[in-house]
């Protein structure tokens, strides 16, 4: 019985046979000799095992003890070289495949958990440079910086490093709108500080495009991006190129003499609009594909918090929309400088409802351009924006649902009173650089809480609901 599991055993694996041959040499077998080239055939295994009868009864015990522990040995000896080991490992990448491919699990990063990581911290650290972005461009705006550079190249120009080029610069400047109607009498240093805030803008703005690139372009080359992310990144990527051009055609705006005498200088609230919206959406594409990446699934418990979370799902994504459009919104109360009007609260002035809101004709002009119904409609807009959050929260409180997303509205509830506030007072304080900047970010920010909510509380792929219970464990 136990010579015919050993020729079994020796069949399944022609190293060990080898070894345990040449061993046999030294217990005085006579067996054919076996080179390493050879392989250990059936018909010498066979006449080896067939001897053992022979021997007398403790030898034979003692061969079958050493065949069985050094048979062990060698089992271990050459699993721990490797041999099997990439076995294991390709089978465990085959299923996971299988699985993947299965159940509709599409990982947008291959080659791993640690390939995930790379990418998710790169992309997050984009968005989180894209976010800078908009602040710093915020400051750029409400220090009047914006129209210190009268040109523009695509990859950018050194800025002036002697006296004789910054009195050239400064001489360009004196030929715009802004100085012969704003700043007329302005001195080189208060030139200069305008200057460089315009410039550090764009020049944030290239160094992004070169954060961006040159990790996207190692990480194609390693093969851990798949098709459908390379052609989402590379969307964004083209999406923030165009960003530079809309920013000129903005400033070029303000370059242009006003229509009339008595409007100052300032860039076309469309275009204002335009390269605010194209910041946001490049943040909010990078930011929602930087949680696909290193959250493939959402948090969920059991079956009733999935159900919980499609409750919320359905009042999340309008009350995401709103947060959005009521951002869009304030850039046009910029593009306006409607903020330095009606510097009053919760009235507008004297009245509730200012008498010129339908002054302009065609009606629709009025909506973007006419300074009182600007800043109502964002009024109204950001009350609508918390009322709804607040009812998103409200209903959220009675669902059943994971802690982590009942957690997640608490705070973006949170933000929203705080964003409310900030607006209020920067109105109430005649916008100052500091709280403008803190209520710009802060759209930004109530923003993010609504893109992390949506993406939380999406539906879990099938393989993931097979195994959640009906209730969550109680603890």
């Amino acid at each position: 019985m136990l010579e015919s599991r050993l020729i079994s055993l020796l069949r399944q694996n022609k190293d060990l046979g080898v070894k345990i041959s040449s061993n046999l040499g030294r217990w005085g077998f006579t067996a054919t000799k076996i080179s390493n080239e050879t392989s250990f055939s059936t018909l010498n295994q066979y006449r080896v095992l067939s001897s053992l009868p022979k021997l007398a009864p403790s030898s034979r015990n003692f061969v079958r003890r050493n065949f069985v522990n050094y048979g062990l040995r060698s089992f271990h000896h050459l699993n721990h070289k490797g041999v099997h080991r990439a076995s294991f490992r390709k089978i465990s990448t085959v299923a996971a495949s299988a699985a993947e491919n299965k159940e509709g699990l599409k990982f947008l990063v291959t080659a791993g958990p640690h390939a995930r990581k790379m990418v998710g911290i790169w992309l997050f650290a984009s968005a989180a440079w894209v976010f800078s972005m908009v602040v710093l461009g915020g400051i750029t705006r409400l220090t009047r910086s914006g129209l210190s550079m009268t040109d523009w190249k695509f990859t950018g120009s050194l800025p002036p490093l002697t006296d004789e080029d910054w009195l050239v610069e400064f001489e360009k400047y004196k030929q715009s709108p802004e100085y012969k109607r704003v700043n007329k009498g302005m001195n080189i240093e208060d030139f200069k500080f305008i200057y460089w805030m315009e410039y550090a803008h764009r020049m944030w703005g290239r160094a992004l495009g070169i954060m961006f690139a040159l990790p996207f372009s190692y990480f194609l080359r390693k093969g851990y991006i798949t098709v459908r992310l390379g052609f989402r990144l590379s969307g964004l990527f083209a999406l923030g190129a165009g960003q530079g051009l809309i920013g000129w055609w903005m400033v070029k705006s303000g370059l242009e003499e006003p229509t009339s005498e008595y409007v100052e200088p300032r860039v076309s609230p469309y275009r204002l609009a335009a390269h605010l919206t194209s910041a946001f959406a490049i943040y909010c594409g990078l930011f929602w594909t930087a949680l696909s990446v290193v959250m493939p699934e959402p948090p969920a418990e059991s079956l009733a918090c999935v159900r919980g979370a499609a409750k919320v799902r359905r009042l999340a994504l309008p009350v995401g929309i709103l947060v959005g459009i009521t951002a869009i919104s304030g850039a046009f109360v910029a593009g306006n400088d409607a903020g330095r009007a009606f510097n009053t609260f919760p009235k507008m002035g004297d009245t509730w409802i200012p008498d010129d809101i339908f002054s302009m004709k065609p009606l629709i002009r009025n909506f973007f351009e006419n300074t009182s119904t600007v800043q109502l409609d964002h009024r109204i807009l950001a009350t609508a924006t918390l009322a709804a959050i607040g009812g998103l929260w409200l209903s959220a409180r009675k669902l059943d649902m994971h802690p982590a997303v009942r957690h997640l509205i608490g705070s973006t509830m949170g933000m929203a009173a705080l964003q409310v506030t900030l607006g209020i007072s920067t109105l109430l304080s005649y916008v100052p650089v500091s709280l403008g900047t803190a209520h710009q970010a802060g759209a930004l920010t109530l923003l993010t809480f609504m893109i992390l909510l949506n993406h939380t509380v999406r539906r879990p792929s099938p393989s993931l609901l097979k195994t959640l219970p009906s209730v969550a464990k109680m603890v």
